[in-house]
């Protein structure tokens, strides 16, 4: 068939139509205010049912790049969910803000000379032109953006909420920083040495404060990259201790900066998960990410001091044979023997600069003896410590027990150092190796006289012992934790300026309210000092420690103007991320962060809803599963302790979670192994060719450098955004990934077109419509089909949505060429408007109706079209299917005995005989046995 223009009907359902709908409809929406969702008080007040849904994007970074067609996948799948509640009258909260500080806009800044303001805002136009042309129903009055002073003004105010904190281990929740000095200088809490409150300075009772409060300077060890300019989080640095951004070597180092006291959480943090809506997969990686570990501490007398270890074996006390501190552990200076000081000191020079995971990973042990022994407290034995690099700092004491005889890298140590091997638990009969590990009776675990682990089983023989330590005061159990404190600054312009300023005693102190928000000054440089990647020694010099006008600061802070100086780190970009959903809920909200009775509608728990154990929350959350341990435990971090201060009903931040999948790409190389551009690659035969010459294809990311990169603006352009949406979605399940093929869209506009057809006329665009009544067989097709997308639908079943609505559309063009019965052509029109939303207004109106259809009504399936009038059974003879039989569903077992063997097929069989045996299976099948 010829596409010549002048041969195309003037109102087809083309590109060009489509593009014209499209816009049109997009305008009527933002006109009407279509998808504004009202609040129960405030500037947004309006009449608010009780049936809410809030449904939320992860938040977007607003890339110079913009996007191509992976990244709307998600948005498309919450904009679809948030369409069909809405068209079943709830009231929906939907829209989308930016996470615009971070490292790349400072980047760019750095190379162009360009305010990273002024090419983040840029980049956050062409996103919010890209998403509009998709026709996402947002909420245009609640979009945010973590750079606006008016956003950011309430970041730093929940950092001084978490600053004026402090974790209550007994009540199990944070408390106001007041209470715990309260506490103090009543006498009813004791300072750390015993000294009263009054007769603290003011400088040790700030930094008594310090030791407790949830946001604190820490000397610890950081990770610095050198090649970045910055400190990094510990989930910022990958498995091969490398920066998760450029990949640069990062080094531990000792450097004073803002920690976040997450680990006080860690038991609610695990504990939570269980009443949260989450994949399970996401569940795991933040339980193995916190790792709970239940043992013991023990400490090893050495001299004058002791070496705690914290062991989750116990029970294995007696094979302990040598002990290892990390070299950078602080005992390893007091306990080291003059003669061993200078081989020390080498071997810790050559184990910093190694990563964590070559240390760990490393088969060829290395170490160096302190000189120093250490007492075994069961058996009293005098035991050799080592430092070694494969004992880390970040986890338990950075000190253990070596067990030989059951750690195969204490194994490994023990062989190369000729040191002796104790098994502590009987190998399985059979076994041929090194270290044990596995289940069996405890062996040469006995005190002469006293205690005595021979014969338990692991689990008696840890009650036991742990009992012992603790009569004996040489140890406990505990609970141990992988999870370290959250590293909370950084050494970057384009970030949250920190709203303290330090005293002359290097004191912090939090600024009160009203001096908020603390702006970001203007600066020549935008970059920290970088330095050689291998320089572990260089230190950081941030772009805001330049502007000297605005770190030296005089203020009145209640007692007098004084002088100041204020923090030149910044927050880490997951900080405006941490709390955007409570941003959703009162964008314009200028007396706190959020209304507490617009917080409770969109966020409280919902008991009568979800169960007595709701934590509250955002109803539906969607995005990728790389955040699963960054942005999520952090986030749910934050929340808690807002929570706990009284400032949310809810202690967890998003109810349900779902994670998309990708829409991933071909890409193809030449025999140079250069990419080619993929959309100009042809297939024949199974091979694939590029300008005439062979290529090699491979599937992957999408990305420039591969040249596969498909933008939404390209399918928009040449098919249409709703095409593009109903492509994406009838792609496959939500949370599988699957590749990209365009030239696979054009089922999809196919199936848009015929619909079209079905009930506009191509030649005047009048409508097809007729108001006959379907026929019974339609009817009952049609509500199969609205009871099946209803499904569907609220279980982002979006595929198999669209391909019900294939099926009805398919019937419809077969049997009613003449015209579409309304009946049908309306609820066609109205299941169609989640995935396509222009198209199907566009033929709502057509079909007669003044108002947006956004709001419904969702057709409803009636029960009696639902119920099947008639079964078909197939009848095996002596095992094998020889016919089947339609009866009416009302049959009873001996009518349908009688209308199987009355069937011709069987008949002949039977040969008018008596079958040895008929047996029915209702609604399934007939046996006959002959």
């Amino acid at each position: 068939m010829s596409t010549d223009a002048a041969e195309i009907p003037a109102h087809r359902y083309t590109a060009e139509l489509a593009g014209k709908i499209e816009q049109r409809w997009q305008q009527y929406w933002e006109e009407h205010g279509t998808y504004h969702a009202p609040n129960p008080v405030g500037p947004l007040k309006g009449d608010v049912p009780d049936d809410k849904l809030f449904v939320q994007d992860m938040f977007p970074y607003p890339s110079g790049a913009g996007l191509h067609v992976g990244h709307p996948l998600g948005f498309i799948g919450t904009d679809v969910f948030a369409r069909y509640h809405r068209m079943n009258g709830r009231n929906v909260l939907h829209t989308m803000g930016f996470d615009a500080f971070g490292l790349p806009a400072e980047q760019y800044a750095v190379q162009t000379g360009q305010h990273p303001r002024k090419t983040t805002e840029d980049n956050i136009q062409t996103y919010l032109r890209q998403i509009r042309r998709l026709g996402l129903g947002h909420d245009e009055r609640r979009r945010i953006s973590t750079i606006d002073p008016g956003y950011y003004k309430w970041t730093q105010w929940i950092f001084l909420q978490i600053f004026n904190s402090w974790y209550d281990a007994d009540l199990k929740q944070a408390r106001p920083i007041t209470e715990l000095e309260s506490a103090f200088a009543d006498g009813s809490r004791s300072t750390s040495d015993g000294r009263p409150w009054a007769e603290l300075t003011k400088k040790d009772q700030q930094q008594e404060l310090g030791r407790y409060r949830l946001a604190y300077l820490s000397e610890a060890p950081v990770n610095w990259c050198p090649g970045l300019g910055t400190v990094l989080a510990n989930e910022e640095v990958t498995a091969d201790g490398r920066s998760e951004r450029g990949n640069f070597p990062v080094f531990r180092r000792n450097l004073r900066q803002w920690m976040m006291r997450i680990t006080a959480y860690s038991d609610r943090l695990i504990d939570d998960l269980d009443r949260l809506d989450w994949p399970e997969k996401v569940k795991a990686m933040q339980r193995n990410w916190i790792g709970r570990s239940h043992g013991a501490r023990v400490r090893f007398a050495v001299g004058d001091e002791n070496i705690e270890v914290f062991t989750t074996r116990p029970d294995t006390l007696f094979g302990a044979t040598y002990m290892v501190l990390a070299p950078e552990h602080q005992l390893v200076d007091q306990i080291a023997t003059p003669d061993r000081v200078a081989d020390i000191a080498a071997y810790r020079r050559a184990a910093s600069l190694k990563s964590e995971l070559d240390r760990q990973e490393n088969k060829e042990k290395t170490g160096v003896f302190t000189g120093a022994y250490a007492v075994n407290p069961v058996n009293g034995q005098e035991i050799p410590v080592y430092v070694a690099d494969y004992v880390l700092m970040g986890y338990g004491t950075g000190a253990i027990m070596a067990v030989p005889g059951q750690d195969q890298r204490d194994w490994d140590f023990a062989t190369k150092f000729d040191l002796p091997i104790i098994r502590t638990v009987q190998p399985s009969e059979g076994f041929e190796g090194d270290a044990y590990t596995g289940q069996g009776p405890a062996i040469n675990s006995r005190q002469e006289n006293g205690l005595s682990l021979d014969g338990m089983d692991i689990a008696e023989a840890k009650k036991t012992i742990i009992t012992w330590l603790e009569e004996q005061g040489c140890g406990e159990g505990t609970v141990q934790y992988k999870l370290r404190d959250w590293l909370f600054s950084r050494q970057r312009y384009w970030g949250e300026p920190f709203p303290v300023v330090y005293d002359e005693d290097g004191a912090p102190i939090a600024l009160p309210e009203s001096m908020l928000p603390i702006e970001l000054p203007e600066v020549d440089d935008y970059s920290p000092r970088t330095f050689e990647p291998e320089d572990a020694n260089s230190e950081p010099s941030p772009p805001l420690s330049r502007a000297t006008e605005w770190t030296e600061v005089e203020l009145d802070l209640g007692d007098g103007p004084k002088k100041y100086r204020r923090d030149t780190n910044t927050m880490p970009n997951w900080a405006g991320s941490c709390w955007y959903q409570l941003r959703y809920v009162d964008p314009t909200e200028t007396e706190r962060f959020v209304n507490a009775e617009n917080e409770k509608y969109w966020l409280g728990p919902r008991t009568e809803q979800h169960g007595s154990n709701d934590p509250g929350g955002v109803d539906l959350y969607i995005g990728g599963v790389e955040h699963a341990v960054l942005h999520l435990l952090y986030s749910r971090f934050w929340q808690k302790v807002l929570f706990d201060l009284g400032h949310l009903s809810g202690d967890e931040p998003y109810r349900r979670l779902f994670n998309q999948g990708y829409i991933q790409a071909y890409a193809y190389t030449d025999a140079r192994g250069s990419y080619v551009p993929a959309e100009h690659v042809t297939e024949e035969d199974g091979k694939f060719f590029y300008e005439g010459e062979e290529v090699k294809r491979e599937y992957g990311k999408m990305g420039k450098s591969l040249k596969n990169v498909v933008t939404p603006d390209e399918m928009a352009e040449t098919y249409g955004a709703d095409v593009f949406r109903f492509y994406e979605m009838s792609m496959g399940p939500m949370d599988v990934s699957r590749p990209w093929a365009t030239k696979d869209v054009v089922g999809a506009q196919r199936f848009l077109q015929r619909l079209w057809r079905n009930l506009v006329d191509e030649a005047d665009g009048s409508t097809r419509v007729t108001e006959d009544a379907p026929s019974e067989e339609a009817l009952r097709l049609l509500h199969k089909t609205i009871a099946g997308v209803h499904d569907d639908y609220a279980n982002l079943r979006y595929n198999t949505a669209g391909a019900k609505l294939i099926e009805l559309n398919n019937f419809v063009t077969k049997h009613y060429s003449a015209g579409t019965p309304r009946v049908l052509a309306e609820a066609m029109a109205l299941m169609l408007a989640p995935l396509s939303p222009h198209v199907a207004e566009e033929l709502w109106a057509k079909l007669g109706h003044a108002d947006s259809l956004a709001h419904g009504p969702f057709p409803a399936a009636e029960e009696k079209y639902l119920v099947e009038d008639t079964v078909e059974y197939p009848i095996q003879v002596n095992g094998k299917v020889r016919s089947r039989v339609v009866v009416p569903a009302s049959f009873g077992q001996d009518e349908v005995k009688a209308a199987a063997l009355a069937e011709e097929k069987v008949a002949e069989l039977v040969a008018g005989g008596t079958p040895k045996k008929v047996i029915v299976v209702p609604g399934r099948l007939v046996n006959v046995v002959l």
